[in-house]
């Protein structure tokens, strides 16, 4: 059974069948799925914890992706402080820097990064990280922020061999995407044949990034599969123990139940 660590399921192009895609996914082999409430409007918050209490296998993580934290005011932190403490929320995220689209100025997405680290270390949750063009400078303000004890996932990773392994000398997870299967992600499979399986998640982050045979579409969680599929065929390992040891990294991570 596969856990999808990163999906959107309050973007509302889900509105017209979350239930039976929530349900495919279940008939595929995915036993969690973790919705990210960085969704655009802090309202998507509120939406995954809704949604987790509905569903006992969705758990909620809270937060407010880079590209919005302008948005940010000292209230918004006081939400999502007594969010993250509610039952079924175990993870604090998507945050992190986007230095690629730079919707928000990079100062403002360095304070905030700040800011959510030592948010995870007060309430003792994991961080859901977003990071595109920027790896060296995160990995920076996580060992200043994080002094080696910080739980954590590098969601929908891209970047090289040496960007991976120092992720993994913080004691980070890395969790891999649709984009592994598409034709033009040699390098990036390159890299991941090489990650250790222990340090190792899977994701769809959909709607977007839907994997090979299904890249155009709408992604759904039940499209983890393809990523796990291609995952072992590069560690040449049964789809079955790749499933296994994701899944229990992500329950381990976030610590979920069973």
């Amino acid at each position: 059974m596969l856990v999808d660590s990163h999906c959107h399921l309050t973007d509302e192009k889900f509105e017209p069948d979350r239930l039976a895609l929530l349900e495919r996914a279940r008939a595929a082999g995915v036993s969690c799925f973790l919705v990210i409430g960085a969704t655009g409007a802090f309202a998507h918050n509120d939406k995954a914890l809704a949604l987790a209490r509905q569903h006992a296998d969705v758990f909620a993580v809270v937060g407010i992706h880079p590209h919005d934290v302008q948005t940010i005011t000292a209230e918004t932190y006081a939400r999502l402080r007594a969010l993250a403490r509610q039952p079924k929320v175990v993870g604090l995220g998507e945050t992190g820097l986007d230095f690629y689209y730079e919707h928000a100025p990079r100062e403002d997405q360095r304070r905030h990064f700040r800011a959510f680290i030592r948010l995870a270390q007060e309430l003792d949750l994991p961080l859901s990280m977003h990071v595109r063009d920027a790896y060296a400078e995160a990995a920076q303000l996580l060992r200043e922020e994080g002094g080696g004890h910080l739980r954590g996932v590098m969601h929908c990773f891209t970047g090289t061999a040496q960007e991976a392994q120092t992720l993994l000398d913080l004691g980070l997870y890395i969790s891999l995407s649709g984009i592994v299967t598409f034709k033009s992600a040699q390098a990036l499979r390159e890299v991941a044949r090489e990650l250790p399986l222990e340090r190792m998640l899977v994701e769809t982050d959909c709607p977007f990034l839907a994997p090979v045979p299904y890249r155009g579409r709408r992604n759904e969680p039940a499209y983890v599969v393809e990523v796990a599929r291609t995952l072992a065929q590069l560690k040449d390992c049964p789809l079955g123990t790749l499933a296994e040891a994701t899944s229990h990294n992500a329950r381990t991570l976030f610590r979920l139940p069973g």
